[in-house]
């Protein structure tokens, strides 16, 4: 008795381990995929972002290296919105793969339920929901800030506003500059400079040698060698007057970007300060409670999302039969599934924008998504029931 007790125990002890390295075998594919979807997708959005900023940033005069600097200040926000999409091609992947080879089958042959088996894939969501907690309530905010902050410091930057040569800039209304050539030594050649911002008054200064010096009071542009022409619109007509300079300062402070901190935005301040402090936050930016209650929430919201998508893309595979054509139909109402959740989000977004006092509503996804998990997985453990056949009377 104690032998058939102890072997018993051993086949449960057995069996115990190898659905564990299940488990870790199933978590491991999942893992991998997930790296390989979301890398192509992280790629794909980043360089669509990366073209876009190129093209603004290096026509304002700007180099190469703060192109990058300004790509990887935006990478944290892309990676949060591919992660979702990366959990569920993986889920859909290996369920998919996991069924072709029968390894699902084996499993389920062996006692196993489809929620038993769908473990590694709420262990899956649930690592990656952590990657995106950090991702959106720590890395995206001081991304966003530190972003912000660089674009104020380059509005303000003087080569980059007026440092290009052989073109007309206007860098204030009023104002039109030119330069026909820069030195290496950063002397600036056959300088053009016309101030039409006085009403019924235009001054134009021309030099052969400029420079830009910067000091206390903020930059200025010392010419040499140079005409002064004014043109004044008077009662008989315009009049013209020039002056010859061997050297002449002109402030372009006023040109400039004036260097006034600017009021943070929402997705740029934390998730606690957004909670704790919604007045101070609205008398900062201007934004109303609700949008303030809805850009905190989110940010937990969002990442909840990636654990419904890897239960519901292993739940729709699981509940379908064998086909000898594929798992074409469950994949397509996976997809189906999400759209519905994504619609609810759509539906109950402006509802708490429209009143912070509703918030509760943009978990509502959420819980729309775990329930068409939890059914399709209460389906598929069902076991098989064939149809009764009617008894026929005697004699027929």
């Amino acid at each position: 008795m104690d032998g058939l007790l102890c072997a018993r125990a051993n086949r449960q002890a057995r069996g115990v381990a190898g659905v564990q390295r299940f488990d870790r075998y199933v978590l491991s594919q999942l893992m991998v995929l997930f790296g390989f979807f979301a890398l192509v997708l992280v790629s794909v959005y980043w360089v669509n972002r990366a073209v876009v900023l190129f093209d603004r940033l290096i026509s304002d005069g700007h180099s190469a290296l703060v192109v990058l600097e300004f790509t990887a200040l935006s990478l944290p926000a892309v990676i949060a919105l591919v992660l979702p999409m990366a959990t569920f091609a993986a889920a859909v992947y290996v369920t998919n793969r996991l069924t072709d080879d029968s390894e699902l089958t084996v499993m389920k042959a062996t006692g196993y339920s489809p929620i038993r088996l769908a473990r590694p894939f709420w262990v899956f969501g649930g690592l990656v929901t952590l990657m995106m907690l950090v991702l959106t309530n720590v890395l995206v905010p001081q991304s966003l800030q530190q972003l912000r902050l660089r674009e104020q410091e380059l509005s303000g930057s003087i080569s980059a506003a007026l440092l290009r040569e052989g073109t007309f800039l206007h860098p204030t209304r009023g104002i039109t500059f030119y330069i026909r050539d820069i030195t290496p030594s950063g002397e600036l050649r056959d300088v053009m400079l016309s101030d039409r911002r006085q009403e019924r008054r235009e001054t134009t200064y021309t030099s052969e040698q400029a420079y830009l010096v910067r000091d206390d009071e903020g930059p200025k542009m010392v010419m040499l060698a140079g005409l002064a022409q004014t043109m004044v619109a008077g009662p008989e007509g315009p009049r013209l007057s020039t002056t010859n300079f061997s050297e002449f300062t002109y402030d372009l402070s006023s040109l400039m970007a004036t260097g006034k901190r600017r009021s943070r935005k929402s997705d740029a301040i934390p998730t606690l300060e957004l909670l704790r402090y919604p007045d101070a936050v609205t008398e900062e930016n201007g934004d109303t409670a609700g949008e303030i209650a809805e850009e905190a929430h989110m940010r937990i919201q969002g990442p909840l999302l990636c654990i419904v998508a890897a239960l519901i893309g292993v739940s729709a595979l699981m509940v379908g039969g064998f086909s000898r054509f594929g798992v074409t139909k469950q994949i397509v109402f996976a997809i189906f599934l999400l759209v519905l959740v994504k619609v609810v989000e759509s539906a109950v977004t402006p509802v708490v924008v429209a009143s912070a006092a509703f918030w509760p509503l943009l978990y509502l996804p959420t819980l729309v998504g775990s329930g068409f998990a939890a059914g399709l997985l209460w389906q598929a453990a069902r076991p098989f029931r064939p149809r009764r056949r009617p008894v026929q009377e005697a004699g027929a």
